[in-house]
């Protein structure tokens, strides 16, 4: 005896909805991407220095400090970003100038740029910057053919950076650019 028309349609359409039900939360646990975040209200970053050869002598080094405080949150695909304003002060020595070698220079740095951050990894964040520095300079012992410094200037700054994630609120930063590189960790 085979089955009436009416119950095979029944059962097919019951199994036929069944799979539909159960099927789609399987699937999308699957295929759902977590996009992280990152959010934090402040940065701050205690670095070392090293000053461009262009500003007045062979090479400078010294220590500073900034802090950044993200202004938009987003992603740019999967990779999660943010823009900074990002600010602070650096001091800088320089030992010998250009002529002869006999003058030091001591350069206090303000620098002010738009920072573009994006987390690429988990343990890896990328930087670009742009902006300027605000500076004073004033000189030390300087023989014969020796000139002082600039004394207050505005610079044009731009620098790409990379960030080491050692915890969710530590890492190890460099930033190569023009006037300065720095290196140091930074505190979220």
């Amino acid at each position: 005896m085979s089955p009436s028309p009416r119950i095979t349609l029944a059962a097919a359409a019951a199994f036929a909805f069944a799979l539909t039900v159960a099927a789609p939360p399987a699937l999308a646990q699957q295929v759902v991407v977590v996009r992280e975040r990152v959010i934090y209200p402040i940065e701050v970053e205690p670095h070392f220095t090293f000053g461009d050869a262009d500003i007045y002598g062979p090479a400078g080094f010294g220590g500073g400090l900034r802090l950044s405080i993200p202004v938009a949150f987003g992603h740019l695909g999967r990779i999660a970003d943010n823009v900074a304003i990002s600010f602070g002060g650096d001091v800088v020595h320089f030992g010998n100038c250009y002529v002869t070698g006999q003058c030091d220079a001591d350069y206090l740095l303000f620098p002010v740029a738009a920072q573009w951050n994006l987390r690429l990894a988990r343990p890896f964040s990328l930087l670009l910057e742009g902006g300027g520095y605000f500076y004073k300079g004033w000189y030390g012992a300087c023989g014969p053919g020796c000139s002082g410094p600039s004394d207050i200037g505005v610079l044009p700054a731009v620098a790409v950076g990379g960030r080491f994630h050692l915890s969710d609120h530590v890492a190890l930063l460099l930033r190569v650019g023009y006037p300065m590189i720095t290196f140091g960790a930074s505190f979220f």
